[in-house]
């Protein structure tokens, strides 16, 4: 083994947003890919009219092995879907909103879901950011909302929910993240 291979991370370290990477080109998240191939369309057809658009993720500190940070910005009605992941998440909302189940929570307020334990959230009018806190940094997504419907129902709501895109071109909080 080389020395850096075999080398501890420092007991201390200090992140800045300014450096934070693109969530999706980290590696970090990966999926079984157990959706049938009618659900992978449907996704599909949202990624193709923009769903894209209504998110932006990043890391903002990753320690090999053990711990992660990410933030989370999903405009105003963003079509999260029902999902799951390998290990425990503390959510935090920074700014805007969001209802999960019967709870609507805004700054300041967060959850904590288990591993592999199905959610999914809606953003607020605002939107919401999050910051989601994992003991390791590296897991899978598992998507849940295997119901067809779901999908062509969230693709509707989608056409018209990017129609207020446009005028969220800032985070609630005024955050800004490369």
């Amino acid at each position: 083994m080389t020395e850096s291979a075999t080398k501890s991370p420092p007991p201390f370290e200090v992140y800045r947003a300014r450096d934070a990477g693109d969530f999706e080109e980290s590696g970090m998240m990966h999926s079984d890919g157990t959706i049938s191939q009618e659900v992978g369309e449907a996704s599909m057809a949202l990624v193709a009219e923009g769903m894209l658009e209504g998110s932006k993720l990043r890391v903002l500190y990753r320690r090999p092995g053990g711990f992660s940070l990410s933030y989370a910005w999903f405009k105003s009605g963003f079509p999260l879907p029902l999902h799951s992941h390998s290990t425990p998440c503390l959510y935090y909302v920074v700014a805007g909103s969001l209802r999960i189940g019967t709870q609507e929570l805004g700054p300041g307020d967060g959850f904590y879901i288990d591993p592999n334990t199905p959610y999914i959230y809606t953003p607020g009018p605002d939107g919401v950011e999050v910051l989601e806190f994992r003991d390791t940094d590296r897991f899978d997504i598992k998507i849940r909302s295997r119901n067809v419907k779901w999908w062509h129902k969230a693709l509707e709501k989608l056409k018209t929910s990017k129609l207020s895109w446009p005028g969220q071109t800032k985070a609630p909080s005024g955050l800004e993240l490369p």
